[in-house]
């Protein structure tokens, strides 16, 4: 239910104390613990004394936010006013991890729940014995006040300064209550929430402007329980926009799959090391602490749901039967290993130097033992290759044309966009080749940037150097997703740490490539550890929030940060309205001109310019004449060009 309870305030005040427990622990699915249930009488009693004050509105316990995972304590509507109620009982201090958590839940509404986009939400933390403080508002951002402190006896006064000092059009509480709630999380809260049991209409959009993901889970779902079915074998290709949503479409799936059928067997894989890491360790951390039991356990049980796609190919080869997934889902599927990429590693680390396939025609090879049938889903981002020896989309239709005709495939049309095809067209593509059109399989907006649909487009134009186009699609976005333009790194630290609130995760990242921003204390050869980078808190030095330590494209692709520092570097110059690629080797910069290198790093900047849920500064150095491999003319071609584009210098 979305919440435990909700009634207005004169019949609150008149229930009894035993119904109202009742009636949240009727609606509550866990065990009543003692503290839980003597946390909810004192906040029962403490809101009819405090309420019967003002004697109008009404109140809601235990409210749910599914992109996070908890629940409101309480939320108390009059006059137009959406007070956010957190409870400390018995805490004699306002801690930052609660101040913490009643921000996150205001931001969570003002962004993503639809009837509080255009109210005023007043988050209050409720530390029973702390120390009066001195009562105040102070705004946090349009819509959204700075967390207000106050202690049993004060709360009275916090509600009636309020009222006071605050005028709002008044409305249906029921109206807000079962109002859409339309979040957008990050890959990590997305993957925690399915694991608990939220479907991805829970957590995730339903904009008329994006297709939704339900749809895409239901076409896979149709195309799934036809090859079971028909004893067919299918093939489906996933596309999408950066951040549009693909892997949290394939873990869905996974998800779903996974509970299907204990015959069936569905597994998510990823050559993505970091990506695999920390969503294991996220889902293991939050099962840890929601189930009471160990991490080793609860870490063994993700590892069954996310896997390395190296360990399965690796488990594939010493081995002949067919594995246990009937579903297999494969992320970043354009990232699978050439054939001589594959050549190289088996010789290397197998010994074998007679083994002929790419890896997408041996990935397939090992669901084709299947005898009825089996379903592999490739998720495919456009201009996502970053890395030597990833073959690309091509090599799957060449693996399926070549071995595999008799596999179904799956498509939408706009897998024959140039991101995708490097440059073939769907006739090339699908030479000799049936396949069939589904529309649902394309997820054409971003979801990542839900601040404004257009950062997708607005970094290609940059990337393809588009000047006008580039300048038009920044006037669209500019007011709701904040890019700025700094030549001070110290400047762009202050940034994003004042944008951030709550929670809101941000750091810096750069371009594996960037070995010359050093001198700005920028390290890229210092190699991160993703899980501490991604999941620890603000408190622990290793974490994105100290802006010390940097990642990659390497480190961040698939995953995201709600503001970041994005790092250019003298690897990607513009020069007269064209880029020049160039990477350091030894002492100096040498050209790029390899076809496939200069798409890697190009590319890399694609992964970097689009990592940002909410907005981005880009700092730029202003190069050093006496240093020759950081003169000032690497830097300020690319510099003019945002300049020109309009990003605001801070």
């Amino acid at each position: 239910m979305r919440a435990f309870y909700v009634n207005d305030v004169p019949s609150f005040i008149k229930q009894s104390e035993s119904d109202i427990l009742g009636e949240m622990a009727m609606n509550n699915p866990f065990a009543l613990e003692d503290l839980q249930r003597n946390a909810w009488l004192e906040e029962i009693r403490l809101l009819k004394n405090v309420l019967g004050e003002v004697g109008r509105g009404d109140i809601i316990f235990e409210y749910s936010i599914p992109r996070v995972g908890r629940r409101i304590d309480a939320v108390y509507i009059v006059d137009g006013l959406i007070f956010l109620l957190e409870f400390k009982i018995g805490a004699k201090e306002y801690s930052k991890y609660a101040i913490e958590q009643v921000t996150d839940y205001a931001l969570d509404l003002k962004n993503f729940h639809k009837e509080s986009h255009r109210c005023l939400l007043i988050p209050i933390l409720i530390a029973t014995k702390a120390p009066e403080i001195v009562l105040e508002f102070q705004e946090m951002k349009e819509g959204i006040l700075e967390v207000s402190k106050c202690n049993r006896n004060t709360l009275a006064n916090m509600l009636k300064l309020a009222l006071f000092k605050f005028r709002a059009k008044d409305f249906d509480a029921k109206v807000w209550i079962d109002s859409p709630y339309a979040p957008t999380p990050t890959i990590i809260e997305a993957a925690q929430a399915l694991y608990r049991g939220h479907n991805v209409s829970d957590i995730s959009r339903n904009d008329a402007s994006a297709v939704n993901l339900n749809q895409t889970t239901e076409a896979i779902n149709d195309i799934i329980d036809r090859s079971k079915r028909e004893h067919k074998k299918s093939i489906c290709f996933i596309t999408g926009v950066p951040g549009a949503g693909k892997t949290l479409a394939g873990l869905n799936i996974a998800n779903e799959r996974h509970k299907f059928d204990e015959n069936e067997h569905a597994v998510f894989l990823s050559g993505n090391q970091p990506l695999v890491d920390v969503l294991r360790e996220a889902l293991a951390r939050d099962e840890s602490a929601r189930l009471d039991i160990k991490k080793n356990e609860a870490l063994t049980k993700a590892k069954a749901f996310i896997q390395n796609i190296h360990h399965f190919r690796d488990d594939a080869l010493a081995m002949q039967e067919a594995p246990n997934e009937k579903v297999v889902i494969f992320d970043e599927a354009q990232r699978a290993w050439t054939e001589n990429m594959l050549l190289s590693f088996m010789e290397r680390k197998k010994g074998k130097s007679d083994f002929f396939m790419s890896e997408p025609s041996f990935l397939i090879s090992v669901m084709d033992r299947h005898k009825d049938w089996a379903v592999i889903i490739c998720l495919v981002g456009g201009g996502q290759e970053i890395n030597t020896g990833e073959a690309g989309l091509i090599e799957w239709f060449d693996a399926i044309r070549k071995d595999y005709s008799h596999w179904d495939v799956y498509v939408s049309e706009k897998i024959s966009d140039s991101e995708y095809t490097r440059g073939l067209s769907m006739k090339q593509l699908f030479l000799d080749l049936e396949y069939v059109v589904v529309d649902a399989l394309h997820l054409a907006v971003s979801l990542r940037s839900f601040r404004s649909e257009n950062v997708a487009a607005f970094i290609k134009a940059i990337l393809d150097v588009e000047k006008e186009h580039a300048k038009k699609l920044y006037d669209t976005l500019r007011n709701d997703y904040p890019i700025v333009l700094t030549r001070d790194i110290d400047k762009a630290r202050e940034w994003v740490r004042m944008q951030a609130k709550g929670t809101e995760r941000y750091g810096i990242i750069a371009s594996s490539g960037a070995r010359r921003l050093r001198p700005s204390g920028i390290w890229v050869q210092s190699k991160i550890n993703a899980v501490n980078w991604f999941l620890n808190d603000a408190a622990d030095i290793r974490s994105s929030y100290f802006l010390e330590e940097v990642a990659t494209e390497f480190d961040i692709q698939g995953l995201e940060l709600d503001w970041a520092v994005v790092c250019w570097d003298a690897n990607l110059r513009l020069i007269q309205n064209h880029f020049h690629y160039y990477s350091f080797t030894g002492s100096k910069w040498q050209n790029v001109r390899n076809k496939d290198k200069i798409l890697y790093l190009k590319n890399a900047y694609r992964v970097l310019l689009t990592r940002a849920r909410q907005g981005m500064v880009i700092f730029v150095p202003n190069g050093n004449e006496e240093d020759i491999t950081r003169l000032s003319i690497y830097y300020d071609g690319i510099y003019q060009f945002f300049k020109e584009i309009g990003i605001c210098e801070i």
